[in-house]
């Protein structure tokens, strides 16, 4: 039955469709407005509301609370039960305003200072290095990239020929390392245009290996939004397009290759489909055997060892839990050198272990993640929600580890 919101006033038993309305005409926003926050069209947000199609997954209602600016989940789940949507999309960083200043600060006129692209070039490296290196990786791209946006930007401005194209080369390649750090904060719209620039800085740049990594961050974004066929087909049209240039090509080029092929399997993964996700997987992990064990690639992390973590993803999402626990018990995780990957890894374990209905391991495995990388799993929303439940149903005996880890996480009582 469809349920009609009429004199502001919102049955307390109104379905989900009825509240994304509801909330929505309360701050004037049109579907076209609304779809367009969340990665969807118009029709697709009509189909909701009237509930012609399936209460969207947490992660799309996440973005839809967001988008309309309330602050519990349970305002738009009508569960009566408070659930911050901080609690899964994570807090917001503190240097979040200063990276999104940088991204949305369109000047016409610039007073244009000398540009060195090699310098730029050798600031993005020490970037990189940084966020894999770093506990607190998030607060020191924080403090690195508003800077180095704007220089990148105000160089595109600036050169010609092909000094501009290079420049274009590390904007674009400065827009995928951004997306790491906006990634899994209460701004979704910054992921949307990080991703988006760097494939069309990487475009502007006609180079290659620069447009399969913006493909690589879209894709993800699209994975991440449940748009599954424009992930798959724009994963398998950047692969193929860069499969092309692959004779005497550096490592990280066919290193790229398999990490899109790796993106494919994970959406394969997400929607369930076993076979497709375990074929790509084995496409990416020949790829890392064949650069072999010591190769890693910047951007993506795409390495043997991070395919063996993959595996564990899999299993996870396809709800194979046998599989993901053999997967995770095949592998040290220390074989992953980046912090963060190597803190999300375990994260990733402990949700096979959740599924099993195991706490004691789960909490153990949250409180490695959390001392690897402190800042990887206070903005993982399955982290946040794991330790909820931990919180709520703590192992026997462990209630103060339970209450003393989720207070490093930053995880409110």
């Amino acid at each position: 039955m469809r349920v009609v919101v009429m004199n502001d006033v919102l049955p307390a038993d109104a379905p989900i469709g009825a509240r994304i309305r509801f909330y929505r005409n309360r701050r004037g926003m049109s579907r076209p407005v609304l779809g367009g926050r969340v990665g969807k069209s118009d029709e697709w947000v009509k189909a909701v509301e009237n509930g012609r199609l399936q209460t969207p997954r947490l992660p799309m209602l996440l973005r839809i609370a967001q988008a309309l600016e309330l602050d519990d989940l349970a305002t738009l789940t009508g569960d009566g039960h408070a659930v911050p949507v901080a609690l899964y999309a994570g807090p917001r960083h503190s240097a979040l305003s200063a990276v999104q200043a940088s991204l949305t600060e369109y000047r016409v006129s610039l007073k244009i200072e000398p540009v060195s692209v090699p310098h730029l070039a050798i600031r993005l490296r020490q970037a990189w290095l940084v966020r894999h290196s770093s506990p607190d990786h998030r607060t020191q791209l924080g403090t690195l990239l508003p800077g180095l946006i704007r220089d990148a930007q105000v160089a595109v401005r600036a050169l010609r020929g092909e000094e501009r194209r290079e420049a274009r080369r590390v904007l674009s390649g400065v827009y995928q390392l951004a997306d790491f750090y906006v990634a899994y904060q209460p701004a979704p719209e910054l992921v949307w245009m990080v991703a988006d620039r760097a494939l069309t800085e990487a475009q502007e740049a006609d180079d290659p290996y620069m447009i399969a990594g913006g493909a690589w961050a879209m894709v993800q974004a699209l994975r991440e939004a449940g748009r599954w066929d424009e992930a798959v087909d724009l994963a398998t049209d950047a692969r193929d397009s860069l499969a092309r240039h692959l004779d005497g090509a550096p490592d990280d080029w066919r290193g790229m290759v398999g990490a899109l092929d790796a993106e494919v399997a994970y959406v394969h993964a997400r929607r369930g489909r076993h076979g497709l996700a375990w074929a790509h997987w084995e496409k990416a992990d020949q790829i890392a055997r064949r650069l072999g064990a010591d190769y890693r690639h910047t951007q993506s992390s795409f390495s043997q060892s991070v395919m063996s973590a993959h595996a564990v993803t899999l299993g996870v999402e396809l709800r194979r839990t046998g599989e993901a626990v053999r997967a995770a018990n095949g592998f040290d995780p220390v074989a992953i050198p980046s912090l963060a990957r190597r803190s999300r890894h375990l994260i990733e374990v402990a949700r096979a272990h959740a599924l099993e209905g195991d706490g004691d391991a789960v909490l153990s495995l949250l409180d490695r993640s959390q001392r690897v990388a402190n800042e990887t799993i206070s903005y993982n929303g399955f982290a946040r929600d794991m330790l909820r439940n931990l919180r709520k149903h703590p192992p026997t005996g462990r209630e103060t580890e339970v209450r003393n880890l989720c207070d490093r996480v930053g995880l409110a009582a």
